[in-house]
């Protein structure tokens, strides 16, 4: 075989007064045979599908002498961008029986230390931004960069990519101002700012400046009345812990509802048949703590009442809603703020019934509570009405009338914890 070897390598040139530049080191060993004029040596981008090839002329003299041994070419005048994937083939000048050699190769980094150090294209510059949350404006300076090569910024959304956020902008490298202004609609944790040089395979440096801004990602819950399901998708990644909870009136204090627990970085949350209780909230944990939402404290959907009359040793317990519902309620003896233990048997009620729970004297007093909660639904807030005043037989009146008294004993839910 003529050709017997190529190795390819690169080299950087740097000429006083000029930028640094890559070039590839071509090395190649063939066996040179009289007839041979010289080597063609091209090269490929498979990146942008350019290609440039040179030849290597031998003299005829040289050639004659050194026929039949081994003689080594070395090229070094392919010039190259940094991590450019290059294909590169090799074959002798005339070409016999489409002999040659060639041979995938992979130019270095940004990552490698002259590269990085000596490149242009690996000078991604410096920012410092200034961000105007009354006008949602972040100014941004850039710094370090090329003189006279023209630099863009742009705001992004980190993802897997950074995407686009509206369009970039162009700082000429010809102007003394070396500064912009892009609009943002929204702090998120994954916005970014992202620069770069204007020229092709140039490095970006990214900022993300607001990664602890992570308040805005938790409006972004959606109820489907038809469905009846909740939804939360997040604007950005992030590691978060979703639950439903029930919102306690007398401390603010959410108290996770059961097997609503949901872990996701970014995918859409969402929860079927849900209660629309103004006191059904959504519960977001990171590591920054704990936010919670409440999409139905402003009165836009309809909620459910619970009430309860003492008649002699009957409690009476009613419910009411504007749409229909079935709930289930229970006597329970409340040992924590957050829970409260089964004393009975549940019993079944429809919206506009009502259903009478008998109650011992014991059970009349501050720890123990009627629990009630929709039944119809597959998440619901249970409500309860403490502190019972039972109505036993003997018990009097101020002013005698019995009907009088089964209205001052009537309790709403929404003045009790």
């Amino acid at each position: 075989m003529v050709l017997k070897s190529m190795k390819i390598s690169t080299v950087m040139k740097c000429a006083q007064g000029s930028p640094c530049s890559l070039h590839l080191n071509i090395k190649g060993t063939l066996s040179l045979d009289e007839n041979i004029r010289g080597l063609e040596i091209c090269s490929l981008s498979l990146d942008t599908q350019q290609s440039q090839c040179v030849n290597v002329r031998f003299a005829r003299k040289k050639s004659k002498i050194l026929n039949g041994k081994k003689v080594q070419i070395q090229f070094n005048c392919i010039e190259v961008n940094v991590a450019q994937h290059i294909y590169v083939t090799m074959k002798t000048v005339p070409n016999y029986c489409e002999v040659k050699l060639s041979q995938e190769y992979y130019v270095e980094d940004c990552r490698n230390s002259d590269v990085g150090k000596y490149i242009p294209a690996c000078s991604a510059g410096k920012f410092d931004y200034n961000v105007d949350r009354a006008r949602k404006i972040i100014s941004v300076n850039v710094s370090s960069f090329l003189r006279d090569e023209d630099y863009y910024v742009r705001l992004c959304h980190k993802w897997f990519t950074c995407e686009d956020v509206g369009a970039f902008a162009v700082i000429k490298g010809k102007e003394s101002l070396k500064s912009v202004s892009l609009k943002y609609s929204q702090l998120l944790p994954c916005l970014c700012i992202e620069g770069w040089l204007a020229i092709p395979d140039a490095r970006r440096i990214q900022l993300c400046p607001f990664e602890n801004d992570t308040k805005a990602l938790w409006d972004n819950i959606v109820y489907n009345p038809v469905t009846q399901t909740l939804a939360w998708e997040p604007a950005c990644p992030v590691l978060v812990m979703v639950n439903l909870c029930r919102l306690m009136k007398s401390n603010d204090y959410c108290e996770d509802i059961q097997n609503s627990s949901r872990s996701s970085p970014e995918k859409q949350v969402k929860y079927s048949r849900v209660d629309t209780h103004p006191r059904l909230c959504m519960k977001f944990t990171t590591k920054q703590g704990s936010w919670v939402k409440c999409p139905f404290a402003h009165g836009e959907f309809p909620a459910w009442k619970m009430r309860t009359a003492a008649v002699a040793e009957q409690i009476q317990v009613f419910f009411t809603s504007q749409t229909k519902a079935q709930f289930s309620v229970f006597v329970c003896n409340r040992t924590q703020l957050a829970s409260c233990e089964s004393l009975g048997m549940h019993h079944s009620v429809s919206v506009g019934d009502s259903v009478s729970i008998t109650m011992s004297r014991e059970m009349c007093g501050s720890t123990f509570c009627i629990q009630g909660w929709r039944t119809d639904v597959d998440y619901s807030v249970p409500l309860q009405i403490c502190d019972i005043h039972c109505g036993f037989h003997g018990q009097t009146y101020s002013d005698g009338n019995p009907a009088k008294a089964m209205a001052h004993r009537m309790k709403s839910v929404h003045s009790l914890h």
